[in-house]
């Protein structure tokens, strides 16, 4: 009898997918506390005097931490009952909030963003492939959309809402809000969780073999350039909308609910396309993100064409998570955990690359020069999947 049979065998569809919410939720408030800085670089670069590219390092360090806390913290938990460990976590991860909302000086900020990328890195890695366990494989695959469905809400609601809290009451309210959200997403957990225990430990050999497949090193490559363009734009999205757009502190807000609602879209499309042509689908999005961020410092000067190079780019980031994540659960179906890590560490570790280059090009350069350079990164994504067989 397998793991995920001894999970569900026993357990009402409805427990199971209430199952899934709670880990959802646990992944919209890892999502959102991690992005949370895109919308309030400004106001905290003002209040501790510091550069849009120094405050960019609240983005850089979770991404590094959680790539090294995934496999570190997966290997380290052996057989430990995941559904403890995903508690665990959410508990780090308030008083990380609680931290960033008292902090007096800029390091204590940066202390907190640590705790957030270890706790990222390790919940991303156990939780993200929990889908099968939880409801039965049969359900697996719409249980994994609604899982990544966290990554866009987290742009949809996380960070407009953040941004709106810190317009009205100083970027540490929206911290405050978290710390008080992830507290209800800790009950959650611990009430609607199932016992986990491991369906096997992820030791690093398996990681190892892993990183030696094709398929492997082509899922990594590609979300490398994707994710480095991403993250190397969009954590200076909001400066743009100020000095290219003119939009207002108050009018960003809804713009970056537009385009997170466009990545919702993005993620169930994506979801459903990956069944019949994963590699079109891994490449549509990388070349919609880098059209986009090509022409947003020459067609995004007024704010009607602003707005749509948000949604267009929103849509098509919202199925970069789950193309990337399903290309490498095909490339190890014979181990789920580890794919996951793989996944993990390789998304995070560039995410926050993506944050530091694009800070180094901001303040070495200009905001519309990052944008630009971001695009043409994620057209070699494209050029890279273009030379691929179908996955």
């Amino acid at each position: 009898m397998t793991a995920s049979t001894l999970d569900t065998s026993a357990r009402t569809p409805l427990k199971g997918w209430l199952a899934v919410l709670a880990v959802t939720l646990g992944i919209f408030s890892l999502v959102t506390t991690e992005i949370l800085p895109i919308g309030l670089l400004t106001p905290i670069g003002e209040d501790f005097r510091i550069t849009p590219g120094t405050a960019g390092l609240t983005m850089t360090l979770p991404g590094f931490l959680a790539a090294l806390a995934a496999p570190a913290v997966t290997v380290a938990a052996g057989r430990l009952d995941r559904r403890i460990l995903l508690c665990a976590l959410m508990v780090v991860l308030a008083l990380s909030d609680v931290l960033a909302a008292t902090a007096q000086a800029y390091w204590a900020v940066l202390v907190s963003r640590v705790l957030v990328g270890l706790v990222i890195g390790a919940f991303w890695a156990i939780g993200s492939g929990l889908a099968a366990r939880l409801v039965g494989p049969e359900r697996a695959g719409t249980a994994t959309a609604v899982i990544f469905s966290a990554v866009p809400l987290g742009s949809v609601l996380g960070v407009p809402a953040g941004t709106f809290l810190g317009e009205l009451f100083g970027w540490r309210a929206a911290f405050a809000v978290m710390a008080v959200f992830t507290a209800g997403v800790l009950v959650a957990l611990a009430l609607a969780l199932p016992p986990l225990p491991s369906a096997g430990a992820t030791r690093l050999g398996v990681l190892r073999e892993m990183t030696r497949q094709r398929a492997t090193q082509l899922g990594l490559l590609v979300t490398v350039l994707v994710v480095l363009a991403h993250f190397g734009t969009y954590t200076y999205v909001t400066p743009l909308l100020r000095q290219v757009t003119q939009v207002s502190p108050e009018l960003i807000t809804v713009f970056l609910f537009v385009y997170g609602t466009a990545g919702i879209a993005g993620n169930f499309v994506a979801g459903a396309a990956i069944a019949r042509d994963l590699r079109l689908t891994f490449l549509t999005a990388a070349g919609l993100i880098g059209v986009v961020t090509c022409a947003l410092p020459f067609l995004g000067g007024t704010k009607p064409g602003a707005l749509a190079l948000l949604v267009v780019w929103g849509f098509a980031y919202g199925a970069v998570p789950v193309c990337s994540g399903t290309w490498f659960a095909r490339a190890a179906p014979q181990a789920p955990e580890a794919a996951s890590v793989l996944f993990t560490s390789s998304f995070q570790a560039t995410l926050s690359a993506g944050a530091l280059l694009g800070g180094l090009v901001v303040d070495a350069v200009s905001v519309p020069a990052v944008m630009v350079t971001g695009g043409v990164v994620a057209l070699l994504a494209v050029a890279v999947l273009s030379r691929a067989r179908s996955a």
